[in-house]
């Protein structure tokens, strides 16, 4: 605050947002809308009342009581100042101009500014669709606002110059009014917007939910094909109804509004357009706010960028990023161990990809607990899992598979679990900007691998797969044999091993990839997909979940007997409740060790149920190298399943799981069963050391799995927009737990640990594929 406002007339006070009390010898209250504030001290209560706003400063000094220094009033008025509490400006008036202006202060805004550019600035209004303009101008125009109606749409032109601006008196704002933020005119308005680098609005101001903003103002900072994208992933079904319909856009919906929400809308937007003209800006305005006038709640979805978008952003993105090396470095470990070693605690976690939760502009409607049985297994849900598609035929309303699904020690684990496991699953989808290279495996053989190394099925299960696909669940799916001619999209993928690029086929590495000719030779499934606070993380948890899954399937399918791990040994308070809660639900809890020659610790939780005609066995697997984590991610993923079978009702109609709970019990499973003649295994015989830094971990898994002879290679699945890093590992040779029966280490491993005398014969393979 300077003196320069007493030769032009400018008077200095408290902001008009607040309302001056001066309790004497206590302190000088300042009263507002948001609260109070105090101001203690001599100085506070001698001055205070001078600043009335009827003195500039010049007066302001003369009037000051005899004693008080300048120096002394000019550090106390440059204190205020400087906690944003006065003012400096024209004389108080009255009525709706002084109301103005105290509003303009309450939101840290210069006054004189806000009120000049609300007056002084033009708003063009542009309406597509089925919309009446009338009430929105005459909002606009209520609010004070110079207004020019924006013209319709050519419709002989969409190549995105449908809509034309002003340009001899060009508005400062557009505001758009839509009845559907999916409206295909909005794609025009968008492209003209964006060449004039001219700032629009969009609302849909019609229906009983309402839509204001965001305000598109910087092509760098996204475009409405950034969030028209958004939009379409939660819209599935209606593109699917409109794409059979042959109709272009969003369905049509019946209008349901009362007057009195006609109204409110409007001049809700009319007070959108008035900040953003004065200069008021905050990060509301970056979003799509969204009113349901039904329970009044409103609700900011955080708008942000594709970087990748083709219109606004680099759509070369994805393919650049696999061509790179995939370049491993330190990463400390976070000391919130307790879901696994990871870079960043959840609660980081969250925060930082929170603003992807949303029905709006995220890429998940909403995270939910599943309320079947004991909030203690901290449950989560968390939308549609891409990863089935259309393969399967599970009950969409019960079943864990056909949603993504997250799990943990404590509420927050399981929530951030379940988000990281729909951000990744989004990220391993198809989206067609991915990095392809056409040819056939022989013409690609000097780089590509081989799909048969990686899906491993055996040749006697191809001639009788159309019987065997009709009577097994979609997960077990035995597809069409690969022609090694066959001409199609690849892949890079980077090998850890040895440090060059190698070639699978995208069909296997990204959920939804097109067929090729209608072959269904090739499949995605999410075998060594992870995602992870750091790439390091991502890399060690997609490592972890392919030796897990290699260990099971060895255990399962020639059904050998393990020792117990005892858990008594690891005298964890949380493993004691979960075993006082399995009681409560009348069932016993046990856990085997299956490592198999990796060496990395894998564990199986189980739990019969001990009051009933069927035991409903269920089982979760985990995959450390810490085994304390390694057992809390066996008994939390068989948590994550056990709502399934809690009441009886299990809700899924494939054949392989009813069956097996329906028919399973230890005694006919005998495998199940710890093996008696094995001493149970503590903490102590795993022998873990704990290291400082993932990057320690990551190349110490990746060193024991390459001593098997094996090849690490891992695609980086990482999008822009999404910012979670996300993996897929692919290690040719392991095993996946679906009924997969090549030659091998299913065979091979029982043997060289010693399970098993001789290889399990082919027939003799259990004939219950895993399913979860």
């Amino acid at each position: 605050m300077t003196t320069s406002g007493a030769s032009s007339g400018r008077v200095v006070g408290f902001k008009r947002h607040l309302r001056v009390e001066v309790v004497k010898g206590e302190a000088v209250y300042l009263f507002s809308e948001r609260g109070v504030t105090a101001l203690r001290g001599t100085d506070a209560e001698t001055l205070a009342p001078l600043l009335d706003s009827t003195r500039d400063l010049e007066t302001l000094l003369r009037d000051v009581p005899t004693g008080v220094a300048p120096e002394q009033v000019g550090r106390f008025i440059a204190r205020l100042d400087e906690a944003g509490l006065l003012t400096l400006g024209p004389p108080p008036s009255s009525g709706v101009a002084e109301r103005a202006r105290a509003y303009w202060e309450a939101a840290g805004t210069d006054a004189t500014t806000a009120v000049a550019n609300t007056t002084g600035k033009r708003v063009q209004v542009i309406v597509t669709g089925d919309v009446d303009p009338v009430p929105a101008l005459a909002a606009l125009r209520e609010a004070g606002l110079s207004v020019q109606v924006g013209p319709p749409p050519r419709d002989e032109d969409r190549t995105g110059a449908g809509f034309a601006l002003a340009t001899d008196d060009p508005a400062d704002l557009s505001v758009v009014l839509c009845d559907d933020y999916l409206s295909p005119d909005l794609a025009d308005i968008d492209a003209v917007h964006r060449a004039a680098r001219r700032p629009w609005l969009l609302a849909k101001l019609i229906g009983s939910q309402v839509w204001i903003g965001p305000v598109f103002d910087s092509p760098e900072l996204g475009c409405w094909h950034c969030l028209a994208n958004r939009l379409w992933a939660h819209r599935e079904a209606e593109a699917h109804v409109q794409a059979r319909l042959g109709r272009v856009g969003p369905a049509v919906r019946p209008v349901a509004s009362l007057p009195a929400l006609d109204a409110m809308a409007t001049r809700m937007m009319a007070l959108e357009v008035t900040k953003w003209l004065a200069g008021y800006r905050y990060a509301g305005q970056r979003s799509v706010m969204t009113f349901d006038s039904l329970d009044l709640k409103a609700r900011h979805h955080e708008f942000r960028r594709r970087p990748q978008c083709a219109l606004c952003g680099d759509p070369t993105y994805m393919r650049a990023q696999a061509r790179l090396p995939v370049t491993l470095t330190s990463q400390p470990k976070a000391a919130d161990n307790a879901g696994g070693h990871r870079t960043l605690p959840p609660q980081q976690v969250l925060d930082r990809y929170q603003h992807l939760i949303s029905p709006v502009t995220g890429v998940i409607k909403e995270i939910t607990r599943n309320t079947r049985g004991p909030e203690f297994f901290n449950s989560f849900r968390a939308g549609p899992n891409v990863a089935v598609g259309g393969r399967t035929m599970i009950n969409l309303t019960a079943a864990p598979r056909v949603e993504n699904g997250g799990k943990g020690v404590t509420p927050l684990h399981g929530k951030v679990s379940a988000m990281c496991e729909a951000l990744e699953r989004h990220s391993g989808f198809f989206h067609g900007d991915e990095e392809r290279v056409r040819g056939s495996y022989r013409s690609l053989a000097d780089q590509a691998v081989h799909p048969s190394t990686c899906q491993l099925f055996d040749e006697r299960q191809y001639p009788n797969r159309s019987a065997w696909n009709a009577s097994h669940s979609s997960f077990q799916h035995v597809p069409d044999p690969f022609d090694d001619n066959a001409v199609m999209d690849w892949t890079p993928v980077w090998s850890l091993t040895n440090e060059r690029h190698r070639l699978l086929p995208t069909a296997m590495l990204y959920y939804g990839a097109p067929p090729e000719g209608g072959s269904v030779s090739l499949y995605a499934d999410s075998n060594g997909n992870a995602a992870g606070s750091s790439l390091e993380d991502a890399v060690l948890q997609g490592l972890l979940e392919l030796v897990e899954r290699d260990s099971v399937a060895i255990w399962w399918y020639n059904r050998t007997k393990q020792a117990a791990v005892d858990l008594d040994a690891f005298a964890e308070p949380w493993v004691d409740e979960l075993r006082d809660v399995y009681k409560g639900l009348n069932r016993e809890v046990w856990v085997l060790d299956v490592t198999a020659d990796s060496g990395i610790p894998t564990m199986v939780a189980l739990s019969r149920r001990t009051d009933g005609d069927t035991e409903d066995i269920m089982f979760g697997f985990g995959a450390h190298l810490d085994p304390r984590v390694c057992l809390r991610r066996a008994l939390t993923e068989m948590n994550q399943l056990m709502p399934v079978v809690t009441d009886g009702d299990y809700g899924w109609i494939e054949p392989e799981p009813v069956k097996w709970w329906q028919n399973a019990t230890v005694a006919n499973q005998p495998y199940l069963a710890p093996d008696r003649d094995v001493r149970p295994l503590t903490p102590q015989d795993y022998g873990y050391v704990s290291t400082p830094d993932l990057l320690d971990d990551v190349e110490f898994v990746r060193g024991r799995v390459e001593s098997l002879g094996l090849e690490v290679l891992v695609l980086d699945q990482t999008r822009p927009d999404i910012g979670l890093p996300v993996v897929k590992v692919v290690v040719p040779g392991m095993r996946s737990f679906w009924a997969r029966y090549a030659p091998g280490r299913l065979f091979d491993v029982p043997v060289l640990l010693g399970r098993l005398a001789a290889p399990t014969r082919y027939e003799e393979l259990n004939p219950t594929p895993l399913f979860i």
